[in-house]
């Protein structure tokens, strides 16, 4: 009798044993980019002269425009001014997820 239920217990046991989970993770990597504003478009895009030269970046819907102290700045972008760029994807697709105005 013990052993029979020895054996129905490693039964009921074994499908979860060897039962396969999978898990998929994806790394977001966000960099950023610092430089002047030459054209700002609302909801569209921002044109930043840099180092490497102008860079092209599409703002997205969640994309934050925010001053150095992380308070929301709600007047529009004006070309000359300082800023700090953070988006994520590949230099063909980069998308903004913060804009930090520096000055």
């Amino acid at each position: 009798m013990k052993r029979m239920i020895v054996s129905l217990a490693c039964a009921l046991i074994a499908p979860l044993a060897f039962a396969q989970t999978s898990t998929t993770t994806t790394e977001t990597t966000t960099t950023y980019s610092s430089g002047t504003v030459t054209t700002y478009e609302p909801g569209k895009t921002i044109v930043v002269k840099s180092e490497e030269g102008p860079v092209s970046f599409a703002l997205g819907t969640a994309a934050r425009i925010v001053d150095g102290a992380g308070k929301v700045v709600t007047a529009p972008l004006r070309a000359g001014q300082r800023v700090r760029v953070y988006y994520t994807g590949p230099t063909e697709k980069r998308v903004v997820e913060r804009v930090i105005v520096e000055d």
